[in-house]
């Protein structure tokens, strides 16, 4: 596999210049949330919302009735513009041509939450000293307070996506007067245990110690940084037509997520790449990890000293799920390598009020078809329209 990667990237980064600029990407994957907002006929407002300790996070807003307000969080290596960039059929703008009040918010560490008070991402390495904890513990926790005072409503609904829903098992649990903020939440591939991962998943998760040591050794707190070499090597790959578009989705996507080819087409894996893998911290991977080997949904491992000196106890407590009493819609696919139908069944069966629960009937649903599918409104959106009715 690793030879067949080297080949092609050498392939491809000798192509010459003018079979390059022969391909044009497609306008999507240039332009930022704002500007497709504006291109599918829908103005957008941009907040800054800043966190308690500090962190500025750009809030996406297409208004609506302000009585339909609902708040989309994104999962790891992610930013707002994976709800927007299907264009119409996104959930973004299927929500705002229903008449919803839409705000995308996003956590910090990616292009939109790149920004804080007094620290330098680019110097401080103590800016990227986050993980899950924090995207929910502060970031969630600052967005809704924003929406709420903004709307001027007790309450709003929300959807989260991969590591979005894991924030919000986070903040739920650790902050119980959020489940009065938040009076229903759609969790699409809810992500909390990962005790039931298979290859090549479980594989990279059983070498993730090893890996985090050789990050740390070199220094590196920040992966895959907008524009980064990596970054610009990840959108050459993809966008040098069919061929490439193959590989990059059979190598990148399919044995991680499951694959389902069918829902993404080569056009459109293009647009992806455009936004698609957003910056996070080297921590936020490592505290996945841990929750992947200990089998627990527990609190960042710091060790035994520290986890005493921060927890008052030598293991890092699990977060309290018998906590979350809010309204919850569970959405699982069946072909989902990271969120799998065992750990969500665990998940429900620790939660005291019982959710909704809907297994996507397409069997190679994969976790990415929760956000990118072309046909997201057939199997998909009747599903969260009716979660949201309920919530009402």
């Amino acid at each position: 596999m690793s030879t067949i990667i080297s080949i092609t990237v050498i392939l491809l980064v000798t192509l010459p210049a003018s079979l390059s600029v022969l391909h044009t990407r497609p306008e999507d994957a240039k332009l930022n949330f704002t500007e497709l907002g504006i291109k599918y006929g829908h103005s957008v407002e941009e907040h800054d919302v800043v966190t308690e300790d500090g962190y500025i996070l750009t809030l996406f807003h297409i208004p609506g009735k302000r009585s339909q307000s609902i708040l989309l969080i994104h999962g790891i290596f992610d930013s707002a513009d994976t709800f927007i960039i299907r264009g119409q059929l996104s959930l973004v703008l299927t929500m705002a041509n229903k008449g919803y009040d839409v705000w995308a918010g996003n956590t910090r560490g990616n292009k939109y939450g790149r920004r804080h008070t007094y620290l330098d991402p680019d110097t401080d390495a103590e800016f990227w000293d986050f993980s899950l904890h924090e995207a929910g513990y502060y970031d969630l926790a600052a967005i809704v307070d924003f929406v709420l005072e903004w709307t001027d409503e007790k309450s709003i609904r929300t959807i989260g996506h991969s590591q979005g829903t894991s924030a919000h098992f986070v903040l739920l649990s650790t902050r119980p007067e959020y489940n009065k903020k938040i009076k229903g939440f759609i969790a699409l591939a809810p992500v909390a245990f990962l005790n039931n991962l298979i290859p090549p998943v479980s594989t990279v998760t059983e070498v993730g110690p090893v890996i985090n040591k050789f990050l740390k050794s070199l220094g590196i707190e920040e992966l895959l940084r907008d524009q980064s070499a990596a970054r610009e090597l990840i959108e050459l790959i993809c966008s040098q037509g069919i061929i490439s578009y193959d590989l990059c989705y059979i190598l990148a996507n399919s044995p991680f997520l499951g694959f389902d080819s069918k829902r993404i087409e080569p056009d459109f894996w293009e647009v992806i790449t455009g936004h698609c893998p957003a910056a996070t911290s080297r921590k936020s991977l490592v505290h996945f990890d841990q929750i992947a080997l200990s089998k627990r949904f527990a609190n960042y491992d710091y060790g035994t000293l520290e986890n005493f000196r921060r927890y008052k106890v030598l293991v890092p407590p699990s977060y309290n799920l018998g906590k979350i009493t809010t309204n919850i819609s569970l959405i699982v696919g069946q072909n989902d390598l990271l969120s799998r139908v065992k750990d969500v069944n665990n998940l429900k069966s620790l939660l005291p009020r019982e959710p909704k629960y809907h297994l996507m009937e397409p069997i190679l649903w994969n976790h990415v078809d929760f956000v990118w599918a072309n046909d997201m409104d057939v199997y998909l959106y009747p599903y969260i329209f009716s979660s949201l009715e309920d919530f009402e």
